[in-house]
């Protein structure tokens, strides 16, 4: 004996039923931190697979991207950013505080019209991100650094090996 019910939708139904709230009410606009995009660090880094989080392609990631890194470049870009330090990654396996945190990234406005027009989708703001990561002078003072003292021991290396190159037969 089936009774007809009046169709509903899920929030509808939800909110009903159990009394619970909407997940995002109605009087939630895009300027709320709840609507602002999440990114973890994860989503770009080179080090995680697609089954541990990765979002974009492993050409264009960057090894172990920290918030801070993240943070810095969106502000420069002048794009209202919000900074969730203990938050943790669900498929986070490291449950290191370095490997901890959340940024929140406000992409449209309150009339939801979008505020970068560089910055339409998450994705957008991902692979510019990633982009824009190795550039810093933080990461470029590292590199040059280490990249300086290594070249520095192959060259010494490839000396070392030509010397002990075994010769020819004398006649």
């Amino acid at each position: 004996m089936a009774t007809n019910f009046p169709p509903l939708s899920h929030r509808e139904r939800n909110t009903n039923i159990t009394g619970l709230s909407a997940y995002f009410p109605n009087t939630a606009t895009h300027a709320d931190p709840a609507r602002f995009i999440c990114i973890y660090p994860a989503y770009i880094n080179a080090k995680k697979t697609r089954v541990q989080g990765r979002r974009i392609s492993k050409s264009k990631a960057v090894d172990n991207p920290t918030l801070n890194e993240i943070r810095d470049i969106l502000e420069n870009v002048g794009m209202k950013v919000f900074v969730e330090a203990n938050r943790l990654y669900p498929r986070e396996e490291n449950r290191e505080p370095q490997s901890r945190g959340r940024i929140r990234v406000q992409l449209k406005n309150i009339e939801g019209e979008i505020l970068k027009p560089q910055f339409k989708t998450r994705d957008d703001v991902l692979y510019y991100v990633a982009e824009m990561i190795p550039k810093l002078k933080t990461r470029t003072s590292q590199s040059s650094a280490s990249g300086g003292g290594s070249s520095g021991s192959n060259q010494q290396q490839q000396q070392k090996s030509s010397q002990e190159q075994p010769r020819g037969k004398k006649r």
